[in-house]
């Protein structure tokens, strides 16, 4: 698939999350369903690394940057769903998912001292652009929520903090190992924190089985194809091109939750998708670049 494909497959499965949400009971706090995505995960790579790694020297764990990265997690989860109940789904959506890119471009100009081209600026501001109309689309909100909108853009942030810090670990290290530490940092965080925000944990059999799909799928397979992506690409790159999962997240609810957006949400999509293609015609001039320096 190549590196791109990659991180474009797995951001349309992050693009589930909202419609495998939508049929979890309402008494299954969102904070649990936060920790449990972790603790989910973490087994996932578990699993894997005792399947694929049976055998092979294990490096030295690199423990600063993967607390760090487990902690960017946390706070990702944790903010999100506590940003997205406060401002609702399509408003905090957009601002965590979009907040991501720009995010992820500063802090590889600051820290990697590699700044992003003019085209991939364009793709990334034009993807924005059509994910904030989308949510305009989609919200009738009257007065915006200034404390869930905060919220969600710390989640963006703690999102593309932690990819540009992952892509170090996933490039030197095995990608299963490195994401089962992540991971398992990040639930050990994660949990206690969900206990005491959210209160006794009421799944139920429909509960857990969402639980089970946005931990195994939704957030194991789609972060082992995005860290697998991302050995191949620049860290705001593959932030960048997670904007493909509010176009995932915008079929479903027509197709599944017959949802009926309005009709200029449509021009939001387009938006997204212009941004998108730019975004890679970005990376790939990049690659040839390198190639044939």
């Amino acid at each position: 698939m190549g590196p791109v494909g990659l991180v474009l497959a797995a951001a349309m499965l992050w693009g589930t999350t909202g419609t495998a949400q939508h049929f979890a009971p309402a008494q299954l706090s969102p904070y649990w369903v936060g920790g449990l995505r972790m603790a989910m995960a973490a087994l996932f790579f578990l699993g894997l690394t005792l399947m694929l790694d049976r055998g092979r020297p294990a490096s030295p764990p690199r423990w600063g940057r993967l607390l760090f990265c487990g902690l960017c997690m946390a706070v990702y989860n944790l903010s999100f769903f506590a940003g997205v109940r406060a401002s609702g789904v399509a408003l905090g959506t957009a601002l965590a998912i979009g907040s991501g890119p720009i995010w992820a471009g500063l802090m590889q100009a600051v820290v990697q001292k590699r700044m992003p081209g003019a085209q991939w600026w364009l793709g990334t501001c034009t993807g924005v652009s059509g994910g904030i109309v989308m949510a305009l689309a989609a919200t009738d909100r009257q007065q915006l929520p200034w404390a869930g909108m905060a919220l969600c853009l710390l989640a963006g942030l703690s999102y593309a903090a932690y990819a540009l810090v992952n892509q170090a670990l996933v490039v030197q290290g095995r990608v299963a190992r490195v994401n089962a530490w992540v991971f398992g940092c990040s639930a050990l965080m994660s949990l206690p924190l969900a206990a005491w925000l959210g209160g006794p944990l009421q799944a139920g059999v429909g509960g857990w089985a969402v639980v089970v799909y946005l931990g195994m799928v939704a957030t194991g397979l789609a972060y082992l194809l995005f860290s697998v992506g991302l050995r191949g690409m620049s860290a705001a790159t593959g932030v960048a091109l997670s904007k493909a999962e509010p176009i995932t997240a915008f079929m479903l609810s027509l197709l599944v939750v017959g949802e009926r957006p309005a009709w200029w949400s449509v021009l939001g999509l387009l938006g997204v998708i212009g941004g998108l293609w730019l975004v890679v015609r970005a990376e790939r001039s990049s690659q040839q670049r390198s190639c044939l320096a």
